[in-house]
């Protein structure tokens, strides 16, 4: 499946019941990893310290009550039936939720908007630009449009939640990978143990990421049968212990037993929601992976499978439990105590397979929502590497993979034990659930145009359920509970730095930007030497001449014979269809060649390669060029202040009724196409070089200009291109305050050294670049 048309086709064609049935035995693997393994150190680390087991078994019944209403009214009331219909175009997750609110409410954070970008299909979904029918509802658009500080506070919402889901995969890991192991401690003694179980898990760990750089492709097929065997697994055990120690175990599931045990426990019971709150980790899980399976898939896999298995599981430990209150091992409350002993050793491998596999799904997650911060600007660039060229999102990023390494070992060794992993683990995953509950009122308001009497029974009834257990876990700062905190200070931290500092950098560029009658005064040479070939300038502006050009000019008076203005942006939506990914437009007069190419990407889309990038930019200008001459009206109603008119153009794949293009190496080889298609060649050379041919459709007939223009493209492609790119340094304005300068003089400059350059330079031949030097005094 091609990586970038593929995409699209699952949200297109009605899916069959068998892909449907498919999509959610797959899911299992990906989805549900970390949801069900928590089974592993829920009980351990709700009676690890504030409560204790009696002979009455109000704890544990109590325990099991508040498990079974939280599983039911988060994950299977809020988020399966509630917020998996706020998908951002079939795409999931804390920024898919700010996407959406950025195109409704017109609070985008991406500086280089234009008004082109809102007429892409995929940004004019869900009756986008409507007004919202409530009157409370349109004050609250005009509201948050109006005040830059409502949009700040959204913005940095969204970067709390972000930072807590990257919390919650140095967390995860550790303690999924940890619970498991620690089901040696019923094999040996406890001297022993504690000096295998941390050395164990690290070394699990250790090599979980060293095998990223593989991609789970080529074990992925295994990851679902691993989940399913697994959930298979606790069930039935589950189910064994009900029958076999406590058939009347179901009576505690009614919510009479939780007011028992809070009454009996009081403040013991409140702190000890800590640990049951881990009952729904991997929760957040289901929305953020949809972009990977659908809605439909989803549901059916958790409501037929592995809530069930997971309140099963629950159940029979409960059930184990309420017969077992004197245990001869010192580990007296956990998972391993209610496995019947014969089958110890092969439910310990199935767990550990099960924790490495959820733990898989958090870091790819990890990766991927990484990936989208970058792409809306919130984040320094890093290489992202592509695993797979069939599987849509498989990607692997080397720097923030061994940052999660070093982090991850860095809370096994330092913690070894599941109580202070829990806590910290908890306080992750509740803070994402908050704001997760905090963004989707705004949507059902905004987006879903609803009487705002839904959104606040919205945040009321689970705003309430997760502040109670958001206090919980916060009274556990010193035991553990202060490591995501500490994490996600950190990376917001940076990410506001590295935001701002793009801002400011921007700023200067529009402020900065070349007159376009200074250019014109130049006449169609620029007053300077044109040479041949094709010179790509790199800019952000999607508008203007850029500082660097007179900068360059000025310095070195030659350029080449056709000037592309290129700029790359990401724009709100996951995905931007092909044959709507260039925008393309003349500067100044036809015969100066030179063009704006705007390059809009969405943030989950994959970047091409530079060899096929070259070939569809070079053919979107072909192609701008044949359009321009048959029907000179068509163009987009977004005029820029320079008076660029920009054409809507696909890639090379996208138009094949319209130009396409041939390379090869041989001068003497002939095209292949259509008989009806005539070509435009280059004259005849005396050395041997790549040839480029562009094959244009016998009709409509394109004028003598324009035929001028395509061939003389053609020699430009032929001679090669040349990539243009500013190299700033960015330095705070005399006058500054002593905050701005250590922001952007030390912090940005700081992050801005030491992180890739933009993705579109990243495969760019060293051979071909030359990068122009400028000071930016912000």
């Amino acid at each position: 499946m091609d990586m970038e048309t593929g995409v699209y086709q699952n949200y297109v064609k009605k899916e069959s019941w068998r892909t449907v049935l498919t999509l959610a035995y797959q899911s299992l693997g990906v989805v549900y990893g970390d949801l069900s393994t928590s089974p592993l150190y829920v009980y351990k680390s709700t009676f690890e310290e504030d409560i204790q087991h009696s002979e009455t078994n109000e704890e544990i019944f109590g325990v099991l009550s508040f498990v079974f209403w939280t599983l039911t009214l988060v994950p299977l009331l809020k988020y399966v039936f509630i917020v998996l219909r706020a998908d951002d175009n079939g795409e999931g997750g804390t920024f898919a939720l700010y996407s959406l609110l950025c195109r409704h409410a017109r609070v985008n954070s991406l500086p280089n908007c234009q008004l082109a970008d809102e007429d892409l299909i995929e940004y004019k979904k869900d009756n986008i630009g409507l007004a919202p029918k409530s009157s409370f509802g349109s004050r609250l658009k005009s509201t948050l449009e109006k005040h830059r500080v409502l949009q700040r506070f959204l913005l940095v919402l969204a970067l709390i939640g972000t930072c807590m889901v990257i919390g919650d995969g140095i967390l995860t890991p550790a303690i999924s990978v940890f619970s498991a192991v620690s089901g040696l401690e019923l094999s040996m003694s406890k001297e022993h143990h504690k000096y295998v179980e941390v050395p164990v898990t690290c070394i699990i760990l250790i090599g979980l990421f060293a095998l990223q750089h593989y991609g789970t492709h080529r074990v992925g097929f295994l990851f679902a049968p691993v989940v399913l065997i697994w959930l298979i697994c606790i069930s039935a055990i589950g189910l064994y212990n009900i029958i076999y120690w406590n058939p009347h175990v179901y009576q505690a599931l009614s919510p009479y037993y939780m007011y028992k045990f809070l009454r009996k426990t009081q403040r013991g019971g409140w702190m000890s929601l800590g640990g049951i709150l881990l009952c729904i980790t991997g929760s957040e899980a289901m929305f953020a992976d949809l972009g990977h399976f659908s809605q439909l898939s989803i549901k059916i896999a958790f409501t037929s499978l592995v809530y069930p298995s997971l309140i099963l599981a629950y159940m029979g430990q409960a059930a184990y439990l309420s017969k077992h209150h004197i245990i001869e091992s010192d580990y007296r409350i956990g998972f391993y105590v209610s496995v019947p002993e014969k089958l110890r050793w092969p439910v310990l491998v199935i767990a550990i397979l099960a924790a490495v596999v959820g733990s898989q799904a958090i870091i790819t997650g990890t990766f991927s929502i990484i990936k989208q911060c970058s792409s809306l600007g919130c984040f320094p660039r890093v290489k992202i590497v592509h695993t797979s060229s069939k599987i849509h999102g498989q990607i692997y990023i080397p720097e923030i993979n061994w940052l999660l390494m070093v982090l991850c070992l860095a809370v096994t060794v330092g913690f070894r034990d599941t109580r202070r992993m829990g806590n910290a683990s908890g306080l992750a995953v509740i803070t994402v659930m908050l704001v997760t509950t905090c963004l989707m009122s705004l949507v059902i308001v905004l987006c879903w145009q609803k009487n705002v009497f839904f959104a606040i029974g919205f945040v009321f009834f689970f705003g309430t359920i997760e502040a109670l257990y958001f206090t919980a876990s916060l009274v556990k700062f010193s035991e553990g509970a202060w490591v995501p905190i500490a994490l996600a200070f950190i990376f917001l931290i940076v990410m506001c730095v590295w935001h701002y500092g793009t801002l400011k950098k921007y700023e200067f560029d529009v402020q900065n930007k070349v007159s376009i009658n200074w250019l014109l005064s130049l006449g169609p040479s620029l007053g300077i030497v044109r040479v041949r070939g094709i010179g790509l300038i790199h800019t952000e502006l999607v508008s203007g001449i850029p500082a660097i050009f007179s900068h360059f000019v000025t310095n070195l008076p030659a350029f080449h014979q056709v000037l592309v203005f290129l700029c790359v942006k990401s724009v709100p939506v996951p995905h931007v269809r092909p044959e709507e990914r260039f925008l393309v437009g003349h500067i100044g007069p036809r015969e100066f060649r030179l063009y704006r190419c705007i390059v809009r990407y969405g943030y989950r889309d994959v970047h091409k390669d530079d060899m096929e990038f070259e070939k569809d930019l070079v053919c979107s200008i072909a192609e701008f060029i044949r359009s321009e001459s048959v029907s000179p009206g068509n163009v987009t109603d977004d005029l820029v202040k320079d008076d660029d008119k920009m054409t809507v153009v696909g890639t090379c794949s996208s138009h094949t009724d319209g130009i396409q293009m041939s390379e090869d190496d041989s001068a003497n080889t002939e095209a292949a196409g259509p008989s009806e298609l005539k070509e435009i060649r280059s004259p005849p050379v005396n050395k041997p070089r790549k040839r480029v041919r562009f094959i244009v459709p016998e009709s409509p007939q394109i004028h003598s200009g324009a035929r001028e223009e395509l061939q003389e493209l053609m020699e430009a492609r032929e001679a090669g291109i040349a990539y243009i790119l500013g190299h700033s340094y960015v330095k705070a304005k005399q006058g500054s305050s002593l905050i701005k300068k250590l922001v952007i003089n030390f912090g940005y400059e700081f992050l801005r050294r030491n992180s890739r350059l933009p993705t579109y330079a990243l495969s760019v031949p060293h051979a071909s670049t030359l990068e122009v030097g400028m000071i930016y005094h912000v």
